[in-house]
């Protein structure tokens, strides 16, 4: 494979790396196939068997993660038929998958944008790892997931896709502002009703604003409710989002966001990312006032495509907390950043229907799991890793 490659990995090398072991299943005899797993510019990472209550959340640093655990781990929870995950109680569950990677790879690891939606904070650690999230180039051992429930008590399951990995080659990956400047200007980045939006504004990213008008007076977004019942991240459109959720309305084109509340909102613009690229939303930037705007920020190649069923963009759905102190915000306010990374390759399935995408031209902002206004319990199979013959 060509060292000097530069970019994230798209579906067709992610499948050459599950040929060359770059990733396989812990239990590498059973022969497990990882490919169902793959998407656009990553591959989703799945829950082990068990999980741990932890007394808090760690780093491994120079020690493995089987070393920390003796020291923090509480008890163990079996997860093959299911268990529960009480709110603001860290657990770590070794994940199904394994890594392998060579010395000019190096990996990233996102939440699922359903993971976000529902207010679940998730994070991957590695033996010996510093930071969360981050697979340095030539690590090979397991991985592991720290799960948080934020707002709602869930049940979870063996197979479970909570986040996804991507596979990166080279330094040099990240577009800078002005090439930013010209991909909108090639492809167009963000839209509005009325066509591309212009001018954008860029400084260490692509600037993205929030919709929160009060005409008509409509739902601007939902806000978790502190109690409800428990929420089964193994079903689909299985749960009544008003056991869950409450709307939240602007006043004068304002919202006021209560300390430690979490928000679904919607961004202003249309969000179109191009076969070429990925992009991602930055991290919480505190000069930008005292809330996180998000927690599940990777956007694949093309979402909001029009040859996929985007349109002329989709909208971004942003996962908002304000800390400390009520915080007010306003219709347009500038919240959040996209920055964009070069793909090896424009990937074979983009973003959408071919894919079984669940937000392309998005409507609602709630996750997958629950039916508005109803009460239908269909169950998301999680099927065990195929066996290959």
């Amino acid at each position: 494979m060509n060292q000097e490659l530069v970019g994230v990995w798209s579906d067709r090398w992610l499948n050459k790396a599950l040929d060359d072991h770059y990733l396989f299943a812990q239990e590498r005899s059973a022969r497990f196939n990882l490919a169902p797993q793959i998407q656009p510019a990553s591959i989703d990472l799945t829950l082990g068997s068990k999980a741990y209550r932890l007394q808090c959340s760690f780093l491994p640093e120079t020690t493995t993660v089987s070393e920390r655990l003796r020291q923090f781990a509480m008890e163990e929870v079996d997860l093959r038929d299911g268990a529960i995950l009480e709110r603001n109680r860290p657990y770590l569950v070794p994940l199904r998958e394994r890594v392998a990677l060579p010395e000019f790879v190096r990996a990233k690891a996102n939440p699922k944008s359903s993971t976000g939606r529902v207010d679940v904070f998730t994070r991957v650690i590695t033996d010996k790892g510093h930071q969360f999230d981050e697979i340095r180039s030539g690590y090979a051992g397991p991985l592991f997931l720290e799960i948080v429930s934020r707002s709602f008590t869930i049940k979870v399951q063996e197979g479970l896709a909570l986040n996804q990995l991507r596979l990166i080659s080279g330094t040099d990956v990240r577009l800078s502002d002005e090439e930013v400047r010209q991909l909108h200007v090639k492809e167009g980045l963000l839209y509005t009703l009325g066509g591309r939006y212009e001018p954008v504004t860029v400084a260490d990213g692509l600037f993205l604003s929030l919709r929160v008008d009060s005409d008509k007076g409509r739902t601007c977004g939902y806000r978790a409710k502190k109690n409800s019942q428990l929420l089964d991240l193994t079903l689909h459109s299985a749960h009544d989002s008003a056991d869950f959720w409450e709307p939240v309305f602007a006043k004068d084109n304002q919202l006021i966001l209560e300390p430690e509340e979490f928000y679904l909102l919607i961004s202003r613009e249309g969000v179109h990312i191009p076969p070429s690229h990925a992009a991602e939303m930055t991290a919480y930037d505190p000069s930008s006032g005292e809330l996180r705007t998000h927690y599940a920020g990777f956007f694949d190649p093309g979402f909001g495509h029009a040859q996929t069923g985007g349109g002329h963009g989709s909208k971004a759905v942003l996962e908002v907390r304000a800390h400390d102190v009520p915080f007010v915000i306003e219709d347009g306010q500038r919240v959040c950043k996209l920055v964009f990374d070069r793909m090896l390759e424009a990937p074979e399935v983009l973003y959408g229907p071919d894919m079984g995408s669940h937000y392309q031209h998005q409507e609602s902002l709630l996750s997958k799991h629950f039916v508005r206004g109803g009460t239908v319990q269909e169950a998301l199979p999680f099927p065990r890793l195929a066996r290959t013959k």
